[in-house]
């Protein structure tokens, strides 16, 4: 760990929290190298039932990457595959939020930009204070971007959009965000983490094995078309249908429908 990257464990929820509020928590290298191995480490974690990831202060969520150096201009170097396969190694972060079998939330309490943002776009949901924003920024700084965001972007908003953000760069509000569907719920800056937290305690409260399913099942479907999807919900309802979650859910749901009967 680092002592940019906090998280807190509790009652099955991590809380992963991006310390670096002097530089809007910006990803530096230290930060891109922790963070894929602490996610990759909660996502076989048993004990970790949902992941909340937020920043430090009311400034920023994640400014997206430190471009201290790109200012700088450094020499070319003499071949581009190490350098590309260390940002491969980096980018891993937003493939495991958007994979591990468990809900992910993005607590966004400030402005998420660049790769911050992309962060924030994998995560399964997203709760933003309302003195959020967004904005893709790579533009700004003439880059194509990076860390899954054309991907996510691409899937909320569709192509034409997506193009349009990236390309022109606007900054988000919160209210224009949620417009859009980048943003699942609004929340008061001063209870943002509250709620956040009893978001995380509705999610935690269903079958973890449901909440891996469900999540595979969307995932995929985008991309495997609809027979696929169908084949794979099949073969996860019949698995299912058999585990004593499922058994004592269904029992639940019996006796309160024969409480309302009477």
């Amino acid at each position: 760990m680092t002592d940019s990257i906090q998280c807190q464990i509790k009652k099955g929820i991590a809380t992963v929290t991006l310390n670096r509020p002097e530089s809007y928590n910006a990803l530096d290298v230290a930060m891109l190298e922790h963070l894929p191995e602490l996610l990759s480490a909660l996502a076989a974690d048993e004990a970790v039932r949902c992941v909340l990831v937020t920043g430090t202060g009311e400034k920023a969520f994640c400014a997206g990457g430190d471009i201290s150096s790109l200012a700088e201009g450094e020499a070319t170097p003499e071949s581009y595959e190490p350098l590309i396969a260390k940002l491969n190694s980096w980018a891993q972060a937003s493939v495991l939020l958007h994979t591990m079998p468990k809900p992910t939330v993005a607590v966004i309490n400030g402005v998420a930009a660049g790769a911050g943002l992309a962060l924030a776009l994998a995560c399964d949901l997203r709760i933003a204070s309302h003195k959020a924003s967004l904005v893709t920024a790579f533009a700004k700084v003439a880059m194509p971007g990076d860390f899954g965001g054309s991907y996510f972007l691409s899937r909320l908003v569709g192509s034409a959009k997506a193009k349009e953000l990236y390309w022109l760069s606007p900054k988000l509000s919160a209210d224009e965000a949620q417009q859009l569907g980048l943003i699942s719920r609004l929340s008061d800056s001063a209870s943002l983490m509250a709620d956040a937290q009893v978001l995380a305690a509705q999610l935690t409260a269903l079958p973890a094995a449901t909440t891996a399913a469900m999540k595979a099942n969307i995932n995929s479907a985008v991309d495997i078309g609809l027979s696929a999807t169908i084949a794979q919900e099949a073969e996860a309802m019949i698995r299912a249908a058999f585990s004593p979650e499922v058994q004592g859910a269904a029992q639940r749901v019996l006796k309160d429908n024969g409480k309302k009967d009477k």
